[in-house]
């Protein structure tokens, strides 16, 4: 299904600059639970700060007693025969729809070309990845590690994106979007090929996951959740954070790290509450978000963690049953946890007493009002 988008939610520059994969599910970063497996070279900056959740910064003083520190993967400049490439271990199998390259703040020592490819490697194939030590910077790869992975024949692996010349890090041209199209294959491991050496400073992939879902049958997880492929599809504001982050693994990082909408133009002058407290507002903030499966739902958590002054005052979620036919646009919604009051820096737990209706259900509307932060949601249940 389509992602879509209504109402006010980023502004209109972002709009224009993004193409509408970065509305899908991120695979690669820390936070999602991407990881460096193995690469050629981590002299100046190791690969794994390329996944970095933050945006990557520039300290000019800053040097390490391997040269200067830059926020992403930089190589040494190459002396020997051959190129600098890593392996990213997605969080989770994946149909890639778009691919971020960020070279901010690598102006004279950026990759000048690059390429992706990618495979579904089995665990037996996985396990000949040799282990990464845990301080890489002015590391380079053994001989040893070298031949090891010279088993895995990564250079034959699937090309996603073609080698393609990058720009500058300067700040109208440091971000690179590669739209991926007729591409359906499902990936757990991407190549990421530098020519011949040089500087990235993020690797973002989006798509969607593509989970196993045989094997959770009758299970109890996450429906919602990123890894087991749950999907934001739409949300009425995203001004400070994106409703994608409600369903990462792990708890969130900082307020930055979950959904955070505008404070709402329509709240009262003088608010009013309700005989059970709740506040009585014109208005509220909205995302919907499509199941991994059909299935029954036995527990909600709404965590606000790191939201303390900035907390929604209460949440309620709908769900439905969605028929390959049917639009979220055009069903009909029944509610599962009715408006319930939210406080700050906490996780709430929901489960058979409070909600009035389990499922099954393959789609959900999290309302939150009348705006604020929610650091993650979770909905435990069992695929049908």
């Amino acid at each position: 299904m389509a992602v879509f988008e209504l109402g006010r939610t980023m502004s209109g520059a972002q709009k224009l600059q993004e193409p509408a994969f970065v509305q899908l599910s991120e695979l690669a970063s820390e936070g999602s639970g991407g990881r460096i497996c193995f690469a050629t070279d981590d002299w100046f900056a190791p690969a794994e700060w390329m996944l970095k959740d933050t945006e990557p910064v520039f300290i000019p003083d800053k040097y390490t007693s391997y040269g200067k520190w830059m926020d992403g993967w930089e190589t040494r400049r190459k002396r020997i025969a051959g190129h600098d490439w890593c392996i990213v271990r997605l969080a989770a199998p994946t149909a890639i729809k778009g691919i971020l390259v960020d070279t901010a703040h690598f102006t004279g020592n950026y990759a000048p070309k690059f390429s992706i490819q990618g495979a579904r490697l089995t665990s037996a194939e996985e396990n000949m990845i040799p282990e990464r030590g845990e301080e890489m910077i002015g590391t380079a790869c053994s001989e040893k590690d070298s031949k090891m992975m010279a088993q895995l024949k990564s250079e034959q692996w699937t090309k996603i994106v073609g080698m393609t010349a990058l720009k500058p890090g300067y700040e109208d041209t440091r971000k690179q979007y590669f739209t991926i199209g007729n591409c359906n294959e499902v990936f757990t491991h991407l190549r990421v090929n530098m020519y011949p050496d040089g500087g990235i400073a993020r690797l973002r992939v989006f798509g969607e996951v593509q989970p196993d879902l045989a094997a959770v049958k009758g299970k109890a997880i996450d429906l919602i959740g990123m890894l087991s492929g749950g999907q934001c599809l739409g949300f009425s504001n995203a001004h400070y954070g994106h409703p994608r982050n409600l369903i990462k693994p792990n708890r969130g990082l900082n307020m930055g790290d979950g959904w955070e909408t505008a404070r709402r133009l329509d709240r009262p002058a003088i608010l009013t509450t309700n005989d059970k407290g709740i506040l009585q507002v014109p208005g509220c903030e909205w995302a919907i978000f499509k199941l991994c499966a059909k299935g029954f739902v036995d527990r909600i958590v709404v965590d606000t963690n790191h939201f303390k002054g900035n907390f929604p005052d209460n949440v309620k979620i709908e769900a439905a049953l969605l028929g390959d036919e049917q639009t979220v646009l055009s069903t009909q919604w029944k509610i599962m946890l009715d408006n319930s009051k939210l406080s700050a820096h906490k996780e709430h737990t929901f489960d058979d007493e409070s909600l009035e209706f389990r499922g099954p259900c393959t789609h959900v509307r999290i309302t939150m009002a009348p705006d604020g932060g929610i650091s993650r949601v979770r909905m435990f249940g069992k695929v049908l």
